[in-house]
């Protein structure tokens, strides 16, 4: 058997992508690998989100080359969102041998097979019917406690800066049947968790049913399991999803709602579908219907022609919600997107980094102050795994996605454990076991 080692980068679709390849691929007479110094095949599975995760894998092709040194048949592809975006670019670099952009996977293994150091295979089509609905992923979670689960493919929203539209296509979403038959067998093999993923899942919509009927179904098909999903877009998350929420106590509380920009002009300018008003109704929708819910999101500091008064009005906005954790960057040209087509990338690097670091420095101190407010709470954890500063201690993440730390001995990985918090940092909760 041939053996294969993919290293993947970017988000949590990606991570699915991946093991939705090594099922493809095992079905095809192909072993996975653990090292690229025994593979036949090195895939990268990549992203092309900001400039610098490009510029990363970048790299790692020169590395997969040396490789090629010691073993001059090996096959190197890049597979993904820059397979899509720079097909053109990474063939004539001449260093790979396969490109196949996200809805190509189905045909690896021909791909695979005609590809050589000098004669390149390329698959960039994108699809508006494949969602890969039936292929049993091979899970790549080493503690086998939580899987990602594939609701949908690609965006219809094409958001000024994004490139996701362009290099994973239009929306469509999978048949909910096949979701809940994978959500059951992950239960009937030990996973404790899953997470429904999508560009946007709030616009999942199969036949009669909507998001909040899959959410349901999920839960109430998996009972053993807890339930996250990922991402909701502001304009779309209805009171419906988070009635079902609140309705399931193994459907976690925590929504990642990402806001981008506190000022209206910007939000405008970005092409995104909500105000700042409307943002913050739903946060208020949230807090009412699930006072307990932990809100995180993402901010894009220095977008095209920001003023430092629309700076000060998206940290205003930080203050009003007071997010739980926040990704946070400062504004990368994509190139093919409508803001790199159409406006000036005018801020310069010095103001967008001071930008970034004044949010940044703000979200630490609204986490700390998060955390805070948690301690003396008891909170059902799932252990992940031993903690990374002790043998001694055990870690894992509460419903509202916070991570908890604690002396155990007792427990294992897997296993749902009570704990109090009696202390914080501003990204860990620092708990002892609660009295039984």
């Amino acid at each position: 058997m041939k053996k294969v080692y993919i290293e993947t980068y970017g988000c949590q679709m990606n991570v699915a992508d991946t093991e939705v390849v090594f099922s493809i691929l095992g079905k095809a007479g192909y072993e996975r690998s653990a090292s690229m110094d025994e593979a036949d095949v090195i895939l990268a599975n990549t992203c092309s989100i900001r400039d610098n995760a490009e510029q990363r894998i970048w790299g790692r092709i020169d590395q997969f080359n040396l490789q090629r040194r010691r073993n001059p048949d090996v096959v190197i592809g890049i597979l993904g969102c820059m397979a899509e975006r720079l097909k053109d670019k990474l063939l004539e670099s001449g260093k790979v041998d396969l490109v196949a952009g996200p809805d190509a996977y189905r045909g690896l293994p021909q791909l695979l097979a005609a590809a050589a150091p000098g004669h390149p295979q390329i698959d960039v089509l994108l699809s508006r019917e494949e969602t890969y609905g039936d292929i049993s992923p091979v899970r790549i979670d080493k503690n086998g406690v939580s899987a990602f689960i594939s609701i949908m493919r690609g965006c219809n929203n094409v958001c000024s800066y994004c490139v996701v539209p362009y290099t994973r296509g239009a929306e469509r979403s999978r048949d909910c049947g096949t979701i809940i038959r994978e959500a059951c067998n992950c239960q009937s093999k030990g996973y404790r968790e899953v997470t429904l993923l999508g560009q946007n899942v709030d616009s999942y919509h199969f036949g009669e049913f909507d998001f909040a009927d899959l959410l349901s179904m999920v839960a109430e098909a998996c009972p053993q399991m807890r339930i996250r999903f990922s991402t909701s877009n502001p304009q779309d998350i209805s009171d419906k999803v988070l009635e079902t929420m609140a309705a399931h106590p193994n459907i976690c509380h925590h929504i990642h709602l990402p806001v981008q920009s506190g000022s209206d002009r910007i939000l405008e300018k970005m092409r995104r579908r909500y105000t700042r008003e409307g943002y913050l109704e739903r946060v208020a929708a949230i807090r009412r219907i699930m006072p307990d819910c932990a809100i995180s999101t993402d901010v894009i500091a220095g977008f095209c022609s920001e003023t430092e008064e629309e700076h000060r009005e998206t940290l205003s906005l930080f203050e009003q919600v007071g997010f739980d954790s926040a990704f946070m960057f400062y504004y990368s040209e994509r190139p093919g997107t409508l803001a790199a087509r159409k406006y000036p990338d005018d801020v310069d690097i010095e103001t967008k980094t001071r930008r970034l670091e004044e949010i940044i420095a703000l979200q630490n101190r609204l986490s700390l102050e998060s955390n805070r407010r948690d301690i003396g709470k008891c909170f059902e954890v799932l252990v992940e795994g031993k903690s990374k500063k002790s043998e001694e201690e055990l870690c894992g993440r509460n419903s509202q996605n916070k991570m908890c730390v604690w002396p155990d001995k007792i427990h294992k990985t897997g296993d749902f454990v009570k704990v109090k918090v009696e202390d914080c940092t501003q990204g860990t909760l620092l708990c002892s076991l609660c009295e039984q």
